[in-house]
């Protein structure tokens, strides 16, 4: 937690995929008038809806949500994006005196927003159309075999299908003439800009797994699959960062009869009760979280009154 008092005050509700955090943040902020600030990676997508467990509309309708449906499928964002946009819809909230709740479990998101990475991004567009046209040749394997010789620590990190990641990491090397992991190593973030009360859910973790499992079933039945169709229909890349995203990749690779249903469903289930331990181990480390079950919204009540000093 930012101990700095003169900062602008938001409160983060983060934690796993599953966990419960859309119904909990949206009862918490309906308490203060608050709006919610969305820092989930894949909420932002348009026409993405299902596999992104995105908030429903009448769950919108309670509470006004702000940085979802932001951009399409196949537009670049990223973390330093995210916190340049979230942060002026949270600049505008608290211009009108509405209290700020951001929540999601991109953790890297919640921390660019309130720590704002540094720029100085290297891009170049000639490279970058000479890069996109060996990708369309060769296809991402061969670009990510290329990039295994020239970074293999990034190479390592990045799946062989994410056609975006492969080319933004040789472009940079071709850039520059260092490694993205060098500049990542290299990498520091800015002075924080807010002061946060820092919410964490949790659930026992056999709990959480059974949530997942039901959350996948209730996608499949939701028409998870006839939505990826529909995405291929309209012509987005399976190798775009978004369709690389959990669900999606499993649906396409089912659509392409890599893998079984059965397969299919298994594999999908697993990820994300991997996708969840994964946040749990980022969340854990980040100082002040203040770690509640999901049926304590009336304790998370109580802190966000004493942060506003509203007692």
């Amino acid at each position: 937690m930012v101990n700095t008092s003169e900062l602008p005050k938001i409160v983060t509700v983060c934690g796993p995929t599953g966990v419960g955090k859309t119904s909990f943040a949206i009862e918490l902020a309906k308490r203060f008038s608050g709006e919610i600030v969305g820092a989930d990676s894949m909420q932002i997508y348009r026409k993405m809806d299902i596999g992104t467990a995105k908030p429903t509309a009448a769950e919108r309708a309670i509470v006004r949500h702000h940085m979802v449906d932001i951009v399409d499928p196949n537009e670049a964002f990223d973390a330093a994006a995210y916190g340049r946009r979230a942060h002026q819809a949270v600049q505008q909230l608290l211009k009108e005196h509405i209290p700020a709740f951001v929540v999601g479990g991109t953790g890297l998101y919640i921390k660019a927003l309130v720590q704002p990475l540094f720029e100085g991004r290297a891009s170049d567009r000639e490279v970058r159309e000479r890069i996109q046209s060996r990708l369309k040749e060769q296809g991402a394997a061969a670009l990510h075999a290329n990039l295994k010789e020239r970074d293999p620590t990034a190479a390592a990190r990045i799946h062989p299908n994410d056609a975006y990641r492969i080319q933004r990491a040789l472009e940079v090397i071709e850039t520059t003439g260092r490694s993205i992991s060098d500049l990542h190593d290299a990498h520091r973030f800015s002075k924080a800009r807010y002061e946060t009360l820092e919410i964490g859910l949790t659930l026992p973790r056999e709990q959480l797994y059974a949530r997942i499992d039901r959350r996948v079933d209730q996608m499949i039945a939701a028409g998870l699959l006839d939505e990826v169709r529909g995405l291929l229909a309209l012509g987005y890349d399976p190798g775009l960062k978004s369709m690389q995203s959990l669900g999606y990749r499993h649906m396409v690779g089912f659509l392409n009869e890599r893998t079984s249903w059965e397969e299919t469903v298994r594999t999908l289930k697993r990820d994300h009760r991997r996708y969840a331990k994964r946040q749990f181990t980022w969340f854990k480390a980040v100082a002040g979280m203040n770690w509640l079950a999901t049926d304590q919204v009336e304790t998370a009540a109580e802190m966000a009154e004493e942060f506003f000093n509203l007692r």
